[in-house]
């Protein structure tokens, strides 16, 4: 089974590109997701977030608190660090078996800091979504209601696009001058082949 991992600056439309991959039938893993999923679910995750955040990084319900855990985070590159620490393996593992349970021909992993956490090692093509930084900075605006400082802010702590560009197989432009789904139909059939022969 081929398996093939999407990845893009925050606000590229990553998820969007991943949601078309899903509407054609391929089986979608997403990384932030499960890592969600993990740090309220996984004890020992839950253990060593409290440790390294304190008591108040879960609400009383027991759910994550992300509210005060981005804020302390985005603030502090070393505890942004130290969490990716926690969460990364365990979802690295967790996206493993995930691929192992699928029948299709090909897989897709979705996963904002793909080079960042080198789990792009464990898979066999990356599809790098990109699109301007002023596109980028309006989309993050819009949808999570922030000051374009913090956008910048967090689009520091990721690869630059012009290095994932160079690292990555293939790039989806979502730049609104290309339109993306004949884009995600080309990698599609590509893809379907690939699995097909694999050489």
């Amino acid at each position: 089974m081929l398996k093939v991992g999407i990845t893009g600056g925050i606000g590229s439309g990553k998820t969007t590109v991943a949601r078309l991959f899903q509407l054609l039938g391929v089986p979608v893993y997403s990384a932030d997701e499960a890592a969600r999923r993990l740090m309220n679910t996984d004890p020992e995750i839950i253990q060593q977030v409290k440790l390294l955040l304190g008591e108040e990084a879960y609400l009383p319900n027991g759910n994550l608190n992300r509210a005060y855990v981005a804020q302390r985070v985005f603030q502090d590159q070393q505890l942004l660090e130290q969490l990716n620490a926690i969460t990364h393996p365990p979802t690295i593992r967790d996206a493993e078996m995930w691929m192992q349970q699928q029948k299709a021909p090909y897989v897709i992993k979705e996963a904002a800091l793909m080079f960042e956490s080198s789990s792009f090692h464990l898979l066999d093509k990356i599809v790098v979504v990109y699109a301007p930084v002023h596109l980028r900075i309006h989309r993050i605006v819009q949808r999570d209601h922030v000051s374009v400082e913090e956008v910048k802010n967090r689009m520091r702590r990721q690869i630059s696009p012009e290095v994932a560009i160079k690292l990555a197989d293939e790039v989806i432009y979502n730049d609104e001058q290309k339109a993306v789904i004949p884009q995600v139909l080309q990698l599609h059939e590509q893809f379907l082949e690939l699995a097909a022969h694999p050489h």
